[in-house]
């Protein structure tokens, strides 16, 4: 056998003979060698922790800044005070900001929803107003009893505003000539000045019902 031949048997795999005499282990282990020779270290899967999760710890200085934050809700059961009540000094410069009936007994109307979105209205971000919501922001938008607080640009609002007053007076007026009008086969007696109509042009306010 030549001396190449001989280096190439030394390089590769052990004799069977010799592979036979070392003990199972030597064995395994020698398997392992040529293992990672070839394809490199194989590592062990991370086993899981089988610690168990430390248990949160209740101090009297976590009860006290927890005390600290749940006083900043108690404000609403005040007696005679409004929950829905948003200082208006507090709005974004150059926005309106009002409640609107987002569902009544749990029952939503997507139509009103809808022309309250295409009139420019959208909700809240509670990061304007932290503490009308509980879960230190987990929740995006600020709602109560089925109200939900939303948004729009001031400028819009008073074009709305202004249109809607102007379908007020058209009503009044066409009502008013509805009144002071013969009618159809009449004799013309309302030209008369004792026969005219009397319209009185007051403002109350809408009672609301006590639950």
């Amino acid at each position: 056998m030549s001396e190449e031949q001989q280096g190439s048997r030394r390089r590769g795999r052990p004799p069977r003979s010799l592979a036979a005499k070392l003990p199972v282990d030597t064995a395994d282990l020698a398997r392992e060698v040529r293992t990672e020779g070839l394809m490199g270290a194989v590592e062990a899967p991370e086993r899981p922790s089988m610690r168990p999760n430390m248990r949160p710890t209740f101090s009297r200085d976590e009860a006290a800044r927890r005390a600290n934050e749940i006083r900043g809700h108690l404000g609403d059961m005040e007696q005679n005070v409004d929950k829905f009540y948003i200082d208006p000094k507090t709005w974004p410069e150059g926005w309106t900001v009002e409640w609107k009936t987002k569902s009544i007994f749990g029952q939503e109307n997507p139509a009103y929803m809808t022309n309250l979105h295409r009139t420019g209205w959208e909700p809240v971000p509670t990061g304007l107003y932290p503490d009308m919501m509980p879960g230190n922001g987990n929740h995006p938008v600020i709602e109560r009893d089925g109200m939900l607080l939303m948004m729009r640009p001031a400028e819009i609002t008073e074009e709305v505003r202004s249109i809607e007053r102007g379908r007020a007076r058209d009503q009044v007026r066409a009502k008013e000539e509805q009144l002071a009008g013969t009618p159809e086969g009449g004799l013309g007696h309302r030209d008369h000045i004792q026969a005219k109509p009397k319209i009185n042009k007051s403002y109350e306010a809408i009672p609301i019902p006590k639950e």
